[in-house]
């Protein structure tokens, strides 16, 4: 063989460990990405689990809230009902005397 074939498969070699080499870069590349992908999808999980429960918190504060009011209501009702009864008790009292 002639020199120059020898040089044209000696750089035809050393392309072929330069791929290879890219090749074994890419393919950690590839695995380290999936890994980040796979961690979040954990965190978005993670994220939507939290979320359910804030949002069921809040629906249950808002019940909270309603039946709060519902009281404060109910009170409110209360008294003024019992000041009316008062009221008609005394203007008894004074239609008896």
């Amino acid at each position: 063989m002639a020199l120059k074939e020898y040089e044209l498969i000696g750089k035809l070699e050393t392309r072929v460990r330069q791929l290879i080499l890219q090749d074994s870069n890419l393919r950690e590349q590839c695995r380290t990405l999936e890994a980040q992908i796979s961690e979040r999808d954990k965190q978005i999980d993670h994220l939507k689990s939290q979320n359910s429960e804030a949002e069921a918190r809040y629906q249950n504060l808002k019940m909270a809230r309603m039946l709060e009011l519902s009281d404060s209501d109910t009170r409110n009702a209360r008294q003024r009902l019992a000041h009316l009864v008062r009221d008609v008790d005394k203007c008894i009292a004074l239609l008896k005397s």
